[in-house]
């Protein structure tokens, strides 16, 4: 009717559609009136949860939209987020179960033991630095990824990605990782499976070198690692698989990007108070400053 009222009388309008006049002026005045305050919330909270959800590439779900939200100072909580995701048809993707990879063993010169017993968050950064290699479809074939994240703040130290997975490719993520942290004050665990890669005498050899001691899990007991694997389903399921690779150096390129720029510096972790890791140790870096002053002016 409000199209079509310079066309045709209202009233002759509303006799042939079997609705009232007054109920049209009715309807026209209240959509010219000013929103009310509930209106305005509701829609400045629908273009921040649209927002926060368009920066995460579409991935977040309502807790980690909530906690950006909150950052900013919007006092909401996960059912009001929820229901703005729903009038939007915004959803975000929840990581699939991983299915594990098969493990190459290989034939160790020296002993390694499990030293880490699925305890890979032991409290403090730089206790446990975890280890896999996953395969990345290409199309020019195969793209295979080495990570070291630590067990704590789940930030990935190093990186390393070949055509090839041998002890190489390992080796360069390690010491990738052991750059960024400097020279440990203790000695950490490096934990992977018993891969020929991670049980070789070269990366026995390097290691030594970078005081750095082994761990493995149990052949074929995919749970042993299973912080790795998780990682690998999110990578995958969050980045990877939504798009096509036609070559490894475009393969590469976004996921050292994805790795560096949105894993670490953006993606919020529920088990970091969704916090993202690089936040998540500058904090702890921050508390422990704090409790070192503190014992300092009490020496």
């Amino acid at each position: 009717m409000e199209a079509e009222k310079a066309n045709y009388e209202v009233i002759r309008m509303a006799r042939l559609l079997g609705v009232s006049r007054s109920g049209f002026y009715r309807w026209r005045s209240a959509k010219n009136a000013d929103p009310g305050p509930r209106a305005v919330r509701r829609e400045e909270i629908d273009r921040r949860v649209r927002e926060s959800h368009e920066a995460s590439n579409e991935t977040y779900g309502s807790p980690r939209v909530t906690a950006d939200l909150v950052e900013d100072g919007y006092k909401v909580d996960r059912k009001t987020v929820a229901a703005s995701m729903r009038r939007q048809g915004l959803e975000g993707i929840s990581p699939s179960m991983f299915t594990p990879v098969t493990t190459i063993p290989g034939t160790s010169t020296h002993d390694i033991g499990d030293l880490v017993n699925r305890k890979w968050d032991q409290g403090e950064l730089d206790a446990v630095w975890i280890s896999d290699i996953t395969y990345l479809r290409t199309g020019e074939g195969w793209l295979f990824l080495c990570a070291v994240r630590d067990g704590h703040s789940r930030r990935v130290l190093g990186w390393a990605m070949d055509s090839r997975q041998d002890a190489d490719l390992v080796e360069r993520a390690l010491r990738m990782a052991h750059t960024l942290r400097g020279v440990p004050a203790h000695r950490i665990v490096f934990h992977a499976d018993k891969g020929c890669q991670f049980t070789s005498a070269q990366l026995y050899q390097a290691a030594e070198e970078l005081n750095i001691g082994q761990s493995v899990g149990r052949t074929g007991v995919c749970f042993d690692n299973a912080m790795s694997e998780s990682f690998w389903a999110t990578l995958k399921v969050e980045f990877y698989n939504r798009r096509t690779w036609p070559t490894r150096a475009e393969a590469r390129t976004e996921v050292a990007r994805w790795i560096e720029t949105f894993y670490n510096r953006q993606r919020r972790h529920s088990a970091l108070g969704y916090q993202n890791p690089v936040a998540f140790e500058q904090s702890k870096s921050l508390v422990t400053t704090t409790i070192m002053e503190e014992i300092a002016q009490a020496a």
